[in-house]
């Protein structure tokens, strides 16, 4: 096929706000670019001013889609060192501040014009489509891969009635992704299992951290003793769920057998001042500093980065941390599999086997990467992981669901077409009660999420309301 692939990579934040789901897709769709094989938009959420001054840090605004696409693209390239030649767009998004998260308002699917809609990424498929209203994605699309990011059930189950709600979202994430989904990706075993999943760390590290760890692989060739001259670390948004209630509780537990440790924890966040009062109990030398960027020369000479974290699927910063040469020390969990590969990835079981690790590691030097350890957490071997799991040379006979199946419950025989019939009312289920505002508020949508309003049509260039939904669109 001469025509050049078209991905369309939906996510649900953008830069200023430093998260996960806003700095991965990007650099995929950066990278997926590079080599000009593809055509990539990358579709990102467009906030009121009022919901930027509540998301982004530092009072950064932007009054325009474009000032901020200008923002997003100058950040890659600073970082990558190439200018890249994919496009940006914006669906119209609001912020749930209950949740910490941004949701997508009206159908994001109409962003895409019909005549380049070929492959659609659904970074994090479930929080793209619980309250989803409008046309199916697998009609639209002629392929739908999800890239789960989140460990949901994880984060509810520490909630009141946690295992409850975990059991009913479980069933929840199950069904949107079947009905949207041809392929799922997931980054670990950590989440949970899926329809159609496949278990591939598709991420990478940020170029900058790679070159960090050359220049500290240089500096142990010249000085082994003195390149790492910090003690211990750990980096992460100040909530408890993050790591830091198991961080503090080992180190509370534990701080009589690791005498001459000390540790730093850097992270801003609604928990700062309860993890402050909690490290200040310990006997240990614990200081608590607000966040700051990882790259940071600050944290350039620390040699152990400690991350207990359970709550993660891929932890980024332990990637970062690795590929800066540092002796990471995290928990034997699902989240860090992809990690064991690394010689400077010592993974402990208990509060015993966290002792030993530490002392073996306060005595150690790290090991340098080799090349193939260092590209193994590039970008570039993301990219390929990625492209190899989508196979994107066997798709071209990948048909759109046709407008015959709005016949949901046609009468056949047949196992495919009974199968299909199936999806297709389940399919129908879910739009009629994503189309009613009650129910959406009972199964916790944000309000006045179904259409966008005039102001965020208006900002976007968007006709008001975005599409016409009277009836179900399956094509």
């Amino acid at each position: 096929m001469d025509k050049k692939r078209q991905i369309a990579i939906f996510t649900t934040a953008s830069l200023p706000w430093m998260t996960g789901t806003a700095v991965n897709p990007l650099f995929r769709a950066g990278y997926l670019a590079k080599d000009g094989d593809r055509k990539v938009t990358l579709v990102i959420p467009w906030l009121s001013l009022k919901d930027q001054g509540l998301v982004y840090p530092n009072q950064i605004t932007f009054q325009t889609p474009s000032e901020q696409e200008g923002y997003v693209r100058q950040w890659l390239e600073d970082r990558t060192g190439f200018v890249s030649g994919f496009n940006i767009t914006f669906y119209p998004g609001k912020f749930d501040i209950e949740k910490g998260s941004i949701w997508p308002v009206g159908d994001i699917t109409e962003i895409i014009p019909d005549e380049e809609a070929d492959i659609a990424v659904l970074e994090e498929p479930e929080h793209l489509t619980w309250y989803h209203h409008g046309r199916r994605w697998k009609s639209k699309f002629r392929l739908v891969i999800g890239v789960v990011h989140t460990n949901y059930l994880e984060y509810v189950k520490r909630e009141k009635n946690g295992r409850f709600q975990a059991f009913l979202l479980k069933y929840l994430n199950s069904w949107v992704i079947e009905i949207y989904c041809h392929k799922v990706i997931r980054l670990s075993a950590a989440t949970q299992d899926l329809p159609k999943s496949i278990i591939c760390n598709v991420h990478g590290v940020n170029p900058k951290f790679l070159e960090i760890g050359k220049k500290k692989q240089e500096q142990q060739q010249l000085q082994e003793n003195q390149a790492f001259s910090k003690g211990a670390y750990f980096i992460g948004k100040m909530v408890w769920s993050k790591g830091y209630k198991e961080l503090l509780q080992l180190l509370l537990k534990q701080q009589k057998h690791l005498t001459g440790l000390t540790v730093d924890l850097y992270g801003s966040g609604i928990d700062s001042e309860k993890v402050q009062e909690k490290a200040k109990k310990l006997e240990l030398p614990v200081e608590v500093y607000p966040g700051r960027d990882h790259a940071d020369p600050l944290f350039h000479d620390y040699k152990l980065f400690l991350n207990p974290s359970t709550s993660d699927v891929v932890c980024t910063t332990t990637a970062e941390a690795l590929a800066m040469g540092k002796i990471v020390i995290c928990a034997d969990h699902p989240s860090n599999e992809f990690f064991k590969q690394f010689p400077n990835c010592r993974t402990f079981k208990d509060g015993d086997g966290f002792v030993e690790e530490i002392r073996k590691a306060m005595a150690e030097v790290p090991m340098p990467l080799s090349e193939e350890q260092r590209h193994e957490l590039s970008w570039e071997s993301a990219t390929e992981r990625f492209l190899k799991v989508v196979d994107l040379e066997h798709i071209a006979s990948t048909k759109r669901l046709s407008r015959s199946s709005t016949k949901f419950m046609s009468m056949s025989f047949k196992i495919p077409d009974m199968k299909r019939s199936m999806e297709d009312a389940s399919a129908y289920m879910h739009y009629t009660a994503s189309g009613i505002e009650a129910a959406r508020k009972v199964f916790g949508a944000i309000p006045g999420s179904l259409e966008p309003d005039e102001e965020l049509c208006k900002e976007l260039g968007i006709s008001f309301p975005m599409a016409n939904r009277s009836s179900f669109r399956s094509s």
